[in-house]
């Protein structure tokens, strides 16, 4: 299924450029997944749909990918401060890139593949739940 992007965090894509990335990268300490680097350079801050994932517990509706760019008046959706706030809470390696629904995190989980980062569901609890082994699996499985 060919998925579109709807906007969310701005009316308008606000597309991100190949230093921000590279300089997130730098800051984490990890190499993106290249699928993730090409949506999200066009994509970020939009709603991907279809939209929901199945989180082995039932589904969830992703509300949006997390923006790379700073934006003072769309913080709560910075990629960066949501990692700050789950950083404290979450085991080393697991890094947020998407906005549920219910406030709950999309995450990168690079802790036993720092090559291929595996993609979790990360709960308000900060409970782990295993989602796709890969970014472009993921963006598979997402359904209406």
């Amino acid at each position: 299924m060919k998925l579109k992007w709807e906007p969310y965090v701005w009316d308008v894509p606000h597309p991100v450029t190949t230093g921000k990335l590279e300089a997130l990268e730098q800051q984490w300490g990890v190499s993106l997944p290249n699928e993730y680097r090409s949506v999200v350079s066009i994509h970020q801050g939009m709603t991907p749909n279809p939209h929901i994932i199945d989180i082995g517990r039932g589904n969830s509706s992703i509300c949006a990918f997390l923006t790379i760019s700073e934006d003072e008046a769309s913080r709560v959706y910075s990629i960066r401060d949501a990692h700050n706030l789950s950083t404290p809470h979450t085991p080393p390696g697991i890094y947020p890139f998407a906005l549920t629904g219910s406030g709950e995190y999309v995450c990168f989980d690079y802790r036993d593949t720092p090559r291929q980062p595996r993609i979790v569901f990360v709960t308000v609890e900060m409970d782990i739940y295993p989602i796709a082994n890969s970014f472009s699996e993921f963006l598979e499985k997402l359904h209406d």
